[in-house]
């Protein structure tokens, strides 16, 4: 008794103690530790693990049979996680679940380590996809990683065991993101592979519509794909796939290029007819008119259609003779039947030139044969401009009046401002060039040139028009109305007596006579002078009434002459 009594253990004694009671083993919690189940007491396995007391799992945890049976029996050696050592009530804390998490974590990170597929199943749906069961750890299946394409029902995919491709793991944080897309893709591209094997370029086979793009269809093959571009579909334009063909159409097409990198397959259905541009020189020739369909309209001109697959560009400036600088929408619309000229053929480029206008009557030429050079035309004044007036003709061609045949007298920007827009004028035609679409008119020709012939002379008296007074003589007009000639008498030429030479004696809208004393026919100019004629009148005076022996004085001679050319007139 003394002896017990004297018996006082320390800490290292409790520690050799407790080594004593587990055996030797480590343990630790948070880690897996070997049982034995040593017994079932209703829903749960009392399982030995060394400890001095045993810890208790449910047996759901450890799964059950058919007939819902427990599927472990006493004896059997299992692997549990350790939680705890020991709990409020003396046992140890232990599970088989995080047993086996720990174990598929294990698993698992040599999987991914490899980037080897893992088996697993699809258990339950959550915010932005799934959670698939990898045999005890949980992992998120994302909705675009579930297939290729999307899913609409993912109903029988759900508790299938397949396989799935790890995308990431984070052990600390628990964390496992797979994709089943990965997977097919791989085994796609393998089937791919394989299939593009068995197909050579210039090869015929059918296939069905998938699906329709802007761009074109997508053709399965028999488990591949190959795209049909829109351009491929037919000889002739088609500007939407859709007009060709529809989803589910069954085709045959042909393999036109195969690209061993991308595995891409290109197909064509237009190979598979004959090509339309062959011998296209000898079906549309330069400059045989043909009538063909406006299939499309940009801003440089119209495409038109000859037969199907055969197309030719009228470009903007072969369009019409007359509307220049407009928009080919406003001459023509898309689907009118329209007659062309064919101006050039380019089979190596597949292009063919088209002109409109060429099937259309020349204007020009039409023009000159109605109104040859001399005949005389009527139009409206449609614009005047610096250098002349544009009348508008026929066909809505204009013709134009220089400045310099609009008048003979009065000088050319003086005579334009005589005339406005939408005036009817008359004129001759002076010349037309049908290459250059040019035609030349002239107003003042319809009267005739007054400096012609022997209408006017020098030394001949005529009768004019004061038209404007100024300080240094008079401007004048005479002649015939529709041919009127200008002239300016100097102030020096007004009159032979020196105080008589004022402009201002006389005004606006007097008649008096004059002699023109100059004529250049060359500078169309006219000198007149009054004085020149007084002397001429003086002279023939003296020559007609005057005599050495009459004894008459000159104021009685020119007395006598004047008298006379009164009663002329």
């Amino acid at each position: 008794m003394a002896d017990d009594m004297s018996f006082n253990p320390t800490r290292d004694d409790f520690e050799a103690l407790l080594n004593d009671s587990m055996g030797g083993r480590d343990f630790a919690e948070g880690t897996v530790v070997k049982g034995k189940v040593v017994g079932i007491e209703k829903d749960f396995a009392i399982i030995d693990v060394g400890l001095k007391t045993e810890g208790r799992i449910q047996l759901k945890e450890f799964g059950v049979d058919e007939a819902g049976k427990a599927t472990i029996k006493i004896g059997d050696s299992v692997e549990v996680f350790l939680e705890r050592l020991e709990n409020a009530l003396g046992e140890a804390v232990i599970s088989r679940e995080k047993a086996k998490r720990e174990e598929a974590w294990t698993r698992l990170e040599g999987v991914y380590a490899k980037n080897e597929p893992v088996m697993g199943a699809i258990v339950g749906r959550v915010k932005g996809g799934f959670t698939v069961d990898l045999g005890g750890a949980s992992a998120f299946l994302p909705g675009s990683q579930v297939d290729i394409r999307p899913v609409r029902d993912v109903g029988p995919l759900m508790g299938k065991e397949q396989p799935f491709a790890i995308l990431k793991m984070d052990r600390p944080r628990g964390n496992i993101v797979v994709s089943r897309r990965a997977i097919l893709e791989e085994a796609r591209a393998e089937q791919r592979t394989e299939l593009v094997s068995q197909l050579q370029e210039g090869e015929i086979r059918e296939g069905v519509v998938k699906n329709i793009t802007d761009y074109g269809a997508f053709v399965d093959l028999g488990g591949i794909d190959g795209l049909l571009h829109v351009t491929d579909m037919s000889w002739k334009r088609v500007n939407h796939p859709s007009q060709v063909l529809a989803v589910g159409d069954t085709v045959k097409v042909q393999i036109v290029k195969i690209n061993p990198d991308t595995q891409r397959i290109s197909l064509g259905m237009k190979q598979l007819q004959s090509d339309p541009w062959d011998g296209v020189e000898a079906k549309y020739p330069v400059g045989a008119k043909f009538t063909g369909r406006i299939t499309n309209i940009t801003d440089y001109g119209a495409f038109v259609e000859l037969e199907a697959g055969v197309e030719g560009l009228v470009h903007v400036s072969e369009m019409s003779w007359t509307k220049k600088n407009v928009h080919p929408g406003k001459i023509v619309s898309t689907s009118q039947e329209v007659d062309v000229v064919v101006l050039d053929v380019d089979p190596s480029k597949r292009r063919v030139s088209l002109g409109l206008k060429q099937a259309l009557a020349n204007p020009w030429e039409a023009f000159l044969e109605a109104h040859p050079v001399g005949s005389t035309v009527e139009g409206e004044v449609k614009n005047a401009t610096e250098f002349g007036l544009f009348v508008g003709l026929d066909n809505d061609i204009d013709g134009m009046v220089h400045l310099s045949d609009i008048d003979w007298s009065v000088p050319g920007e003086e005579a334009m401002a005589r005339y406005k827009k939408g005036d009817m004028v008359k004129a001759k035609v002076l010349d037309v060039d049908v290459e250059k679409e040019r035609i030349s008119l002239g107003i003042k020709q319809l009267a005739g040139d007054p400096m012609s012939g022997d209408t006017y002379r020098k030394g001949q008296t005529v009768t004019v028009t004061v038209t404007e007074v100024t300080s240094g003589g008079i401007e004048v007009r005479f002649g015939e109305d529709d041919a009127p000639m200008s002239a300016f008498i100097r102030k020096s030429d007004l009159s032979r007596d020196r105080q008589e030479q004022r402009p201002e004696r006389f005004a606006v809208g007097d008649r008096i006579d004059a002699q023109i004393t100059n004529l250049d026919k060359a500078a169309r100019r006219v000198s007149l002078s009054i004085k020149s004629l007084e002397m001429a009148e003086e002279k023939e005076a003296i020559e007609q009434f005057g005599s050495s022996d009459s004894g008459a004085s000159l104021g009685d001679i020119l007395g006598a002459a004047l008298r006379e050319r009164a009663s002329k007139e």
